[in-house]
């Protein structure tokens, strides 16, 4: 069927911009090619090319433009569609390979295998093919993906290179007189064997029209304007000093030196430093003044375009504290501005606005935020390695900036700490405004929170209550709800909260998962009695390869319907955007905003009431397998992209996002069971910074608990997290869910034991998803057993009630 107006639109929409979340880390002026022609296109994502990981955060768009398509609409002549093939052949006995040892290795774990292989990565095969082609350009376009349920290795053909590739790509350097490097891939890979090259490209994974962006980009028509937003460097520089990939345990030793915190304040030079990116045209930036009114700073730098293309830039500033009572990484960011595309010769003042407050620091033994009193050093430039001292900031005393409650329990161990460096020097010239402790004001928090009942709720029977509390499934049987496709409303949507109200006027909320555009099965029919009937396989192409046969059968005729003669056949196709640490690259929170605005259109479009996305999780470790739905390592960046995600998504009346994943979800490998160990000011400052946030600016309509345990207790049965720290300390408004807690998807191996629904209940989580009869037995057990109270169930029933309603009443049903 041919595309219907909306695809076009959002994809023209998206496609202007794509280029903001590519980041050129290496150019020697052979690129922007004056006009196509014959091109060498090299490497697994020429032809595969990635539009994004897999997991929960693919989408079922209508297409992808590869690479080699998007080269050939351009107006290229492929040279190499020899060696294209016997790649493919290659690519292909080593997938089935994999798969088999996938399968094998599940069997040893006594996992099934479709859970074990869940975002299993698997490595680029080594091969011998010789490099011909008649041009004088060429590529090599370099793909790497990973996703849900796996962790990324150090090994070659993921983080690091082959031998192959590395062999190929200087071979190809030295053999065509321009060549790029282009990085397809969701994150970092270690370039230090190939850094000769002269052309890198980080593309990333930019949704439907990836292929057709790097056309676009090799031609000039678009200038990549994107800043990294996590450090690239030699596997070997990265820290070891915290744990990463424990089944059970996962100590997180380096405590706030994260990212670019641990590099700047280590003294390691990485291979590109955070908030690094070039452009086909030059800059220069010129800082030109700072302020102080208030509590609030102001930076004013002169950016003006002095190459030959138009281009963007960005402003960035930095502030590093002083050390008082407290150790401090050598900076942290406090603000960006993005300018406008600029023409040769055309220049803008760029201002970076942020308060004093926002760069406090948690000191666990006063239980509060504090600003240490001393010097704070403002930096402004183009990347955490290349600023200038803008001003200094000087404190008199040390001002607490909010009282609150050391809630999250202690880790068995204390954070490192770096060694005391000497006191830097400043320019004698330097600006030095005094900032007044009464512009100040300190913040205590009431952790008594009313929680009202909904007079409604009071008429539900305690059965009623619990499926409130549940996601939707059928108490009289069937199948049980699978992971990720758990609607029965919209064909291929997450989850929805119960049905078992409908007759009592209460409808229930869908939900679609995400987060680089809503992931729906791409085809339904409807029934004479109305109910969806997903057309095709249910279950994202990941995981239905590692089914056995009749896993496979059973999916086919029992969880997927083939239409009939003369059945009608809908379709809903959604728009594959760029994946969240592309979004993040564009430093643009205007784009984001824009991109959420288009989901939105897609969720009123086709029934849709909660995306259960943006993730916002730090970069803590390149290793994570789902890096890639994320912004960054940085909280700032996370928190501020997240919440213009929102913003864009709840223009649409009825309409909210779903922030995930609360908190300190930073690996796969066992994330139903794994307990993350961090210290009180680490996942304040770090791993909750960016959702407070989100919440604060934004106010998501719902946010989604993580599968890990934190110290020692999972983050979905944590009150303090929920009730104290989310709704009392920031004031939230919206439900509380887990994600899809699936019984069968814990290691055997686990010493934890996984959430379950009384437990959440009892601290405040809203909603047990995706709900499944094994958990309403365990709502009925405890509550009859005294360990579940009514008055438990009734509080988060009526945030439920309460959220169903607004959202409604504002999409008019």
């Amino acid at each position: 069927m041919k595309m219907e107006a909306y695809e076009k639109e959002h994809l023209k929409r998206v496609r202007k911009y794509l280029a903001e979340c590519a980041v050129l880390l290496k150019s020697n002026g052979d690129f922007p090619l004056e006009a196509p022609g014959r091109i060498a296109a090299f490497g697994s994502g020429v032809r595969h090319t990635i539009k994004g990981g897999t997991g929960s955060g693919d989408v079922n768009s209508r297409f992808t433009v590869n690479v080699e398509t998007g080269l050939e609409k351009s107006g290229f002549t492929l040279v190499t569609k020899g060696w294209l093939n016997d790649y493919d052949e290659i690519l292909e006995q080593s997938k089935k390979d994999f798969i088999a040892d996938i399968k094998a290795q599940a069997r040893k774990a006594h996992m099934p295998a479709v859970m074990f292989g869940m975002g299993a990565v698997m490595p680029e095969p080594e091969y011998e093919l010789p490099l011909d082609g008649d041009a004088d350009t060429a590529v090599y376009v370099l793909a790497r993906i990973s996703g849900e349920g796996n962790d990324r290795t150090d090994a070659e053909g993921d983080i690091r290179l082959t031998q192959t590739e590395i062999r190929d790509i200087l071979a190809l350097k030295e053999k065509y007189p321009k060549f790029m490097l282009v990085l397809n891939t969701g994150g970092v890979v270690d370039l230090s064997p190939v850094l000769e090259v002269e052309n890198i490209l980080y593309l990333s994974q930019l949704g439907a029209d990836t292929g057709l962006a790097l056309a676009q980009i090799l031609l000039g028509k678009q200038n990549p304007s994107g800043k990294l937003a996590s450090t690239w460097a030699a596997w070997e520089d990265y820290p070891t000093l915290g744990e990463f990939g424990d089944i059970d345990e996962t100590r997180y030793y380096e405590g706030v030196y994260v990212g670019y915190r641990y590099f700047d304040t280590a003294g390691v030079k990485p291979l590109f430093p955070f908030g690094y990116g070039l452009s086909y045209t030059s800059f220069a930036v010129e800082n030109t003044g700072i302020s102080l009114d208030g509590e609030t700073v102001t930076v004013t730098a002169s950016v003006e375009n002095t190459g030959a293309y138009a281009g963007k830039e960005v402003v960035q500033v930095y502030v590093s504290k002083p050390e008082g009572l407290l150790d401090q990484p050598y900076q942290v960011l406090a603000g960006w501005k993005k300018t406008a595309a600029l023409l040769p010769g055309e220049a803008e003042s760029a201002a970076v606005t942020f308060p004093m407050s926002s760069l406090a620091s948690y000191d666990t033994a006063a239980a509060a935020w504090v600003l240490e009193a001393g010097d704070y050093i403002v930096r402004a430039g183009t990347s955490s390695a290349d600023t200038e001292i803008a001003g200094v900031i000087r404190l008199a005393d040390r001002i607490t900036v909010k009282k609150v409650k050391n809630l999250l329990g202690m880790p068995d161990f204390s954070d490192w700490k770096p060694e005391k460096g000497e006191a830097e020097a400043l320019p004698e010239d330097t600006p030095v405004l005094t900032l007044e402790a009464s512009s100040i004001v300190t913040e205590e928090t009431d952790y008594d929170l009313p929680e009202p009942v909904e007079p409604f709720v009071e008429t539900l029977s305690d059965e009623e209550l619990m499926y409130l509390v549940l996601g939707s499934f059928d108490p009289k049987g069937g199948f049980a709800s699978i992971v990720g496709n758990a609607s029965q409303s919209v064909a291929g949507a997450a989850g929805e909260t119960t049905n078992q109200l409908l007759d009592q006027g209460l409808p229930a909320l869908v939900m679609a998962d995400g987060p680089a555009g809503l992931r729906l099965n791409r085809e339904y029919t409807v029934s004479k009695k109305g109910a969806v009937q997903a057309v095709g396989n249910t279950l994202p192409a990941s995981m239905a390869e590692y089914l056995p046969g009749i896993a496979n059968y059973f999916m086919e005729h029992f969880m997927s319907h083939k239409p009939k003669a003369g059945e009608t056949v809908y379709e809903q196709y959604c728009t594959a955007i760029p994946i969240g640490t592309a979004i993040a690259q564009s430093w643009n929170t205007e784009l984001a905003e824009l991109l959420g605005d288009m989901v939105g259109e897609e969720m009123e479009r086709f029934g849709v009431d909660l995306w259960l996305a943006p993730a916002l999780n730090i970069h803590r470790s390149v290793r994570c397998g789902r890096n890639f739905e994320y912004y960054s390592e940085d909280p700032l960046i996370s928190g501020r992209m997240a919440g213009a995600i929102t913003e864009g998504v709840q223009k649409h009346p009825g309409r909210g996002t779903t922030i995930k994943h609360f908190a300190a979800n930073n690996q796969e490998t066992n994330r139903l069971g794994s307990n993350s160990q961090v210290s009180e000011r680490a996942m304040r400052e770090i791993y909750l910074k960016g959702f407070e946030i989100c919440v604060r600016e934004t106010q998501p309509l719902a946010l989604m608990t993580s599968y890990n345990l934190l110290n020692g207790t999972h983050t979905s049965e944590r009150r303090d997290l929920t009730m104290d720290i989310l709704r009392a300390e920031w004031g939230y408004e919206g439900i509380v869910m887990t994600d899809w807690v699936i019984n069968t998807m814990m290691s055997p191996k686990s010493v934890h034991p996984g959430a379950v629904a009384p437990k959440v209940v009892k601290a405040g989580g809203d909603l047990f998803m995706p709900g499944q009869k094994g958990d309403f037995a365990k709502l009925k057990k405890a509550f009859a057993a005294g360990e579940l109270s009514r008055e438990d169930m009734e509080k988060c029933a009526s945030r439920v009630v309460r959220m169903i309603w607004k959202m409604k009443e504002a999409s008019g049903i």
